[in-house]
């Protein structure tokens, strides 16, 4: 006989859906309230559209998908700063517009040009000292500053290890265009539970489309 699950489905502010699926309703309200503090902590909630957990103590399993919203694409010097050449001083002078994206802008320029021809004259400000400063110009502009695809996923997977329950360190996932699946567990993982998560995953992309 199958076990009746207990479900929680809780609209948040960032969520479409969020659905916790367990046997044992004492883990189940537990783990609403770490992937939460998680979600917080990690600032994934606004890049998350739909999330679904399943817990299996009886196989010391844990399943977890992801379906994220439009989370942008990459982004290039041009994208959040005024770039220009000030070829009688010798310099590039980039003009901040998007501030938050400064720490990378700064690390790019540093492996580029070194940290001593690179200066900060004001807060939204950037000088570059170059010889080339006509030519770099150009290659300044286009540089990517950040790909936030990739800074997802690498917070998509901290989170889930973060949320995975103590002692599961056999574990899979997935990251595929918007759609995130991970399996965790103490023990070898099986195939079928990893096809129980896709099949999840095309429910959970379904239910959104209703």
């Amino acid at each position: 006989m199958l076990l009746a699950l207990w479900m929680s489905e809780i609209q948040m502010d960032s969520l479409e859906t969020f659905v916790v699926d367990s046997v044992i309703a004492s883990e189940q309200e537990f783990y609403k309230k770490i992937i939460e503090d998680n979600l917080a902590s990690l600032k994934l909630a606004p890049a998350i559209g739909r999330i679904k957990i399943m817990l299996r103590p009886e196989d010391s399993l844990f399943q977890m998908v992801i379906i994220l919203r439009d989370v942008g694409s990459k982004v290039k010097t041009i994208d959040i700063a005024d770039v220009e050449s000030k070829a009688f001083a010798k310099k590039i002078i980039i003009s901040i517009k998007k501030e938050q994206y400064i720490p990378e802008l700064l690390e790019k320029l540093w492996k580029l040009y070194g940290k001593a021809n690179v200066s900060q004259p004001d807060r939204l400000t950037v000088a570059i000292s170059t010889d080339r400063s006509e030519e770099e110009v150009v290659f300044i502009k286009e540089m990517m500053i950040a790909d936030p695809r990739h800074r997802i996923n690498e917070n998509l997977v901290d989170f889930a290890i973060r949320v995975t329950p103590e002692g599961f360190r056999v574990r899979y996932h997935l990251y595929k265009g918007n759609r995130f699946i991970f399996v965790a567990s103490e023990e070898a993982l099986k195939n079928e539970w990893i096809s129980e998560a896709e099949k999840m995953l095309e429910e959970l992309t379904g239910a959104g489309k209703k």
